[in-house]
């Protein structure tokens, strides 16, 4: 649940990662890093700081940061734990050159080789999954940093969409699977930039060039890719997540053929011919669910209403204890229209249902508000499995799905009626081109082993 950049091949790399950064911060709000190289000087800089980015990265840090390449990051931290040693980039003084990574995903096997370096002597700086890479390049035995970088990534199991730099020299590597996803855009005013997200390359007014496709290597020197390779680890079908389309990207980001919005939109006319409502009105849980239920609207009929307003200021909320601390934090996110609600029989469209805490209190909120029914549509399957690759998924015991059927989430949530989207009717959504999806936390299909899980370690994401 991080976000990445980098530039290569611009005088004005840090100020432009730095720009990528802002267009990535719904991936990610605990802190942001920099690092770049001055290929006039031969020296490498890095800032990380907590916070938004705007907060973070003032326009001094910046100023900090001269030089043509540049790799960024925007760190959501889960069980690997919050502080500034856990932020990114990672940045290492390496027998090739400077090193420095950014990393989005989670690798499975992350703790076993962790495990494996400890016995073989290697020291550990901090507690995320990412740093086991860079401990992997310096413990290879190649006599290239290109082989040195392929050593190390095919030892890895699990997501990740990789960017390294070594001096000059920018690597981006995506892993066979393709769960996470990652874009090379042109820069008008020279040079390429890579990151996680389309959305990154508008606001520099990069065109997209291509994806990075899963399982490849690209070495990128001066803003041109000199070389691309292929990972030994062959997978016949990637796997990109389908929680992105659903709720994780933005909007107007493009993945893997579908505007995000469009995709949703159609999540949302899907929903209404399987799940069907009786109401006056339909409205989203905003932002992530308005394409939703602008696609309910359309096909239901029933007219689209702005019936809840989100505080744009409250960033990423915390998980209270108590249903008087949840009702209180769904009060700081939303605020409902009474005029809007009143009387009404209310369809409310969200994107997916996690704990269901936070649906509970705000059903409670719409009720208050006057709303006369609530019937609660998901644009997503049943969430009943966690995410080991990189999406912040509870426990499998906190999944209200995993252990409730329908009806006792609709008596628990308190409403009239409950309907989710089924899991082929939002996979026929978004695969006009024949393109297979990871859908492990509506399926439990883990397709990238859980090395971590068979061997009995614990297995968490430290993005």
């Amino acid at each position: 649940m991080c976000g990445i950049v980098a530039v290569s091949g611009n005088p004005e790399a840090a100020q432009l990662a730095y720009l990528g950064l802002y267009s990535l911060q719904h991936r990610g709000q605990e802190a942001a890093g920099i690092a770049s190289f001055d290929t006039a000087t031969g020296e490498s800089h890095r800032v990380r700081r907590a916070g938004l980015v705007s907060e973070a990265l003032q326009p001094s840090h910046i100023a900090e940061l001269p030089g043509d390449v540049a790799v960024a990051h925007i760190r959501y931290s889960t069980a690997g734990g919050a502080g500034l040693k856990n932020a990114q980039p990672i940045r290492e003084t390496f027998r090739a050159g400077q090193l420095a990574l950014v990393h989005n995903g989670n690798l499975t096997n992350a703790n076993l080789l962790r495990e494996k370096l400890l016995n073989e002597g290697s020291l550990f700086q901090s507690s995320i999954d990412s740093e086991v890479i860079v401990h992997l390049i310096a413990r290879s035995r190649a006599t290239t940093a290109d082989e040195q970088i392929m050593d190390a990534l095919s030892q890895l199991e699990g997501a990740y969409c990789v960017l390294i730099t070594m001096d000059d020299v920018l690597y981006a590597a995506r892993d066979p699977y393709g769960y996470r996803p990652m874009v090379i855009g042109a820069l008008p005013t020279g040079g390429l930039v890579v990151a996680s997200e389309t959305c990154a390359l508008d606001i520099v007014h990069a065109r997209y060039v291509r994806d990075v496709e899963p399982g490849e290597l690209i070495r990128i020197r001066g803003g041109e890719i000199e070389q691309v390779r292929r990972l030994p680890r062959f997978v016949a079908e990637p796997q990109p997540c389908v929680f992105e389309l659903v709720y994780f990207a933005r909007p107007d980001t493009r993945l893997w053929g579908y505007t995000v919005d469009r995709a949703r939109r159609a999540f949302g006319r899907k929903l209404a011919e399987e799940e069907p409502a009786p109401g006056d009105i339909v409205i989203s849980v905003p932002d992530s669910a308005n394409s939703a239920a602008v696609g309910y609207s359309e096909r239901s009929g029933i007219p689209f209403e702005l019936g809840l307003i989100r505080n744009h200021y409250v960033g990423r909320t915390f998980i209270t204890p108590g249903q008087a601390g949840r009702d209180f934090k769904v009060r700081m996110k939303f605020s409902p229209v009474r005029e809007v609600l009143e009387g009404k029989r209310v369809v409310v469209v969200d994107d997916s249902l996690v704990r269901g805490t936070t649906s509970r209190s705000l059903v409670h909120m719409l009720r208050e508000a006057g709303a006369r029914e609530v019937h609660f549509r998901l644009a997503s399957p049943p969430v009943r499995w966690p995410c080991f690759y990189g999406i912040d998924m509870p426990t499998r015991e906190e999944l209200i799905a995993s252990n409730r059927s329908v009806e006792e989430i609709r008596e628990y949530l308190g409403v009239e009626s409950l309907g989710y989207l089924s899991p082929e009717g939002m996979i026929d959504c978004v695969r006009d081109g024949g393109e297979t999806y990871c859908t492990a936390c509506f399926t439990g299909d883990y397709r990238a082993p859980l090395v971590d899980a068979q061997e009995g370690l614990a297995m968490s994401s430290h993005c």
